[in-house]
């Protein structure tokens, strides 16, 4: 199988499942999403409002404030600080409960850290 062909595959199964997991979940004002981006390098984190489109709060590797605790971005440490930040910033936008969005991601490692973290900084989900 030609790498293009493989990678639009990958692609449209990830789509999938993210599809998959969106059909459950809406991000409403009393309760809104989560969600997870991972890549190689780097974690993030967005509190979303679909109704109003709007990112509440938001938390990543890239950030300077976690850059500055975490060496490497890309492991489950890290994961555990940007969850841990980006519950404290909702907590300051006056969010308290929230729905998990692991978007096409197993639950499992890193985004299991990060949600674990999220927890203990206090976000219900």
């Amino acid at each position: 199988m030609d790498t293009a062909n493989h990678h639009h595959l990958v692609q449209t199964r990830r789509v999938r499942r993210q599809r998959r997991v969106r059909k459950r979940l809406a991000g409403t004002p009393e309760r809104p999403r989560l969600a997870v981006f991972r890549s190689s390098k780097h974690i993030y984190a967005q509190v979303i409002d679909d109704l109003s489109g709007k990112t509440l709060a938001q938390a990543s590797t890239v950030d300077a404030e976690v850059k500055a605790e975490v060496k490497y971005g890309g492991n489950k440490a890290a994961a555990a600080v940007v969850g841990r930040v980006v519950a404290a910033r909702a907590k300051e936008a006056g969010v308290g409960k929230i729905c998990f969005d692991r978007r096409s991601y197993k639950y499992h490692g890193r985004v299991e850290a990060l949600a674990t973290a999220a927890r203990e900084g206090g976000l219900e989900f």
